[in-house]
């Protein structure tokens, strides 16, 4: 039986094994934020700044790409073809990496809720140069087909194409980036002789699947609660399970996750994704106010509305600490900026 210790050196040392290559501010800091605590009650909270990892505004997304990134180069790419929906975070940081790394990107977008709107993020794949296509509709799944299409074309044209795919065969890759993010979480509650009892996130799959696996294989006790931002026709906790079962074969780990060992809500979602609700603003405009953090409308803070009812529901105790994960994503506040109903004063 290891130790703590010896099970997170362990895990680092299985890690290193993936080749990686550096993109990322890390570590990234880990901010107590008393006023909002105070403002909320009582629970101790504290946010892990992924907003901060630096790759054009940073996010949650910068740390996967360390591993895709480097995994395209040893295939020997000279492109990336990746997509989701036109203000994509992971666009825009796959977008920086390939100019920061001399390949060239291509993103096939659906249309969405924001759709050609030249602002947040869309404005920033442009300004990077990147080859973009938008394709009508909401649903993820026509972009798959979309991809290897793309491919097949940049390869009849000479180039060597990679397809970073965050909707199946990439996602255990990017998913260990999570798990290395949640042995740096806990060096630093551990430097300041903190004990968390849970933490907080915007949970679609690839991050949370990261850091449940990280968990179970510690025994942490840490109660990792995630907040949906989406729903899809697949429960987020069986597609959580199956991402983090498969980064533990990756990584060679013998342990494995059972849907039901996941939490994660889909009740704050609203409307549908992309669509901003009233608690979810009324959080960016909370943290904002108390701490100077700012959230995004599609993620953060959504997540942020979640916990501040739970707290207000008493799941979440006065005495308990609590880590948020700030998965950035903050761009797309600007093409956002008629939901966000600001009054000037």
């Amino acid at each position: 039986m290891r130790s703590d210790k010896e099970a997170r050196i362990y895990l680092k040392r299985l890690i290193d094994r993936i080749p990686r290559v550096p993109l990322a501010h890390l570590p990234t800091p880990l901010d107590h934020c008393p006023r909002l605590s105070e403002q909320l009650g009582g629970p101790h909270i504290y946010i892990k700044r992924d907003d901060c990892t630096g790759l054009a505004f940073g996010g949650n997304k910068t740390r996967q790409l360390e591993f895709v990134m480097a995994d395209a180069q040893q295939k020997g790419a000279d492109a990336i073809i990746t997509g989701a929906a036109t203000q994509s975070n992971l666009c825009r940081q796959t977008v920086a990496a390939c100019r920061r790394l001399g390949m060239k990107p291509y993103l096939i977008l659906i249309h969405g809720v924001k759709g050609p709107l030249m602002q947040g993020n869309l404005l920033l794949d442009h300004l990077l140069d990147a080859e973009v296509t938008i394709v009508e509709g909401d649903d993820f799944s026509v972009l798959t087909p979309l991809f290897q299409q793309k491919a097949d074309e940049l390869r009849r044209q000479g180039h060597k194409p990679y397809i970073f795919n965050p909707f199946n065969d990439t996602t255990s890759l990017a998913a260990v980036a999570y798990v290395d993010a949640f042995l740096e979480m806990t060096e630093q509650l551990e430097e300041r002789e903190l004990q968390a009892d849970y933490l907080y996130l915007s949970a679609f799959n690839i991050t949370p699947a990261g850091l449940a696996l990280a968990a179970k294989f510690l025994g942490s006790e840490l109660k990792i609660v995630g907040i949906t931002p989406a729903r899809v026709p697949e429960d987020r906790s069986t597609d959580i399970a199956r991402i983090a079962n498969s980064t533990a074969r990756l990584l060679g780990l013998e342990v494995s996750l059972k849907p039901a060992e996941i939490i994660n809500y889909d009740i704050y979602v609203g409307e549908k994704y992309g669509v901003p609700t009233t608690e979810g603003v009324e959080a960016i405009k909370l943290l904002a106010e108390v701490e100077g953090i700012l959230l995004d409308p599609v993620y953060t803070g959504k997540a942020m509305a979640g916990l501040i009812d739970h707290i207000r529901q008493g799941k979440v105790k006065r005495g308990e600490k609590v880590v948020f994960l700030h998965t950035g994503g903050t761009p797309a506040l600007f093409a956002y900026s008629n939901d966000l109903r600001l009054s000037q004063r």
